[in-house]
């Protein structure tokens, strides 16, 4: 990371990604699309999720989630920057030619070989079955339905770990604390996602999260009665007797949103653990 000098009132305190470690060139035309902004639209063209819109144009990169590419061995050919998403990718270069994004792990060089095989070597970058991945490994970009691709721990600098095998299923400790039953004839690779000091940047200014595609956003107690069951009241008033509301009156806090009947609540052995306030 890279700490700005304070030679403006923005760059006082901004703290940026050090992007020397990536390689400089430009994106693999054939592996790219163009993106369309929806600013938190649905398809009737009304907002559904507020505080988005403006940013930058993206265009977006094929990842190889899955296993696309089975038994073929490639080589880290480049390491590069993602609008899309908090982690690196890497561009393979595979021995029959073709050429694929994956997400790329920590740690991980140009020239570096990896494979997606069922019993692959344990080496980081590399994408196996669970079964053949030992108990205690750091994995990401984990199966939950096989044949479905990764799903689950892919952000920057996430991982997580095999604690046990059990029949059909592995338990795993996800990133959130919570313990999982994941089949074992699930893929997931091997390592920890790349940029792991993501969670250590500091933006500085308004203007990057604009850059972003964020809007501003505005306290609820700051509105009207008419905006926000928040607003109104003379001066700053408190929400008082009413618990804490989005602007459609849904509980804001403290209220469980997860189904009741889910399917794979049978799945989880240990729920996350909530935030203390």
């Amino acid at each position: 990371m890279k700490v700005k000098k304070p030679t403006t009132p923005g760059q006082r305190g901004m703290i940026t990604h050090d992007y020397s470690v990536l390689t400089k060139k430009k994106r693999e035309r054939k592996l790219v699309k163009s993106l369309k902004v929806k600013a938190g639209r649905n398809k009737k063209g009304r907002i559904t999720i507020r505080h988005r819109g403006g940013g930058e144009k993206r265009a977006y990169r094929k990842i190889d989630f899955g296993q696309e590419a089975m038994d073929i061995p490639a080589k880290v050919k480049s390491l590069e920057y993602d609008p899309n998403r908090s982690a690196f990718i890497m561009l393979l270069l595979y021995k029959n030619g073709e050429k694929r994004y994956r997400l790329s792990p920590e740690k991980i060089k140009l020239g570096d070989e990896v494979i997606c095989k069922e019993d692959a070597q344990v080496k980081t970058g590399n994408r196996l079955k669970i079964k053949n991945i030992p108990v205690g490994t750091s994995i990401f970009n984990i199966e939950i339905i096989p044949g479905k691709g990764g799903k689950i721990v892919r952000s920057a600098g996430s991982y997580a770990q095999i604690l046990s095998k059990e029949g059909t299923y592995a338990n795993v400790v996800l990133p959130s604390k919570e313990i999982r039953k994941i089949l074992q004839e699930n893929y997931a690779t091997v390592g920890i996602v790349s940029n792991p000091d993501h969670k250590t940047e500091v933006l500085g200014k308004a203007g990057k999260s604009r850059h972003r595609g964020k809007r501003p956003k505005v306290r609820g107690s700051a509105m009207n009665p008419v905006d926000h069951p928040h607003g109104g009241g003379e001066g700053r008033s408190p929400i008082g007797l009413k618990h804490p509301k989005t602007p459609t009156g849904k509980p804001a806090f403290g209220v469980k949103t997860r189904k009741k009947g889910k399917f794979s609540n049978r799945f989880i052995i240990r729920k996350r653990k909530s935030k203390k306030k």
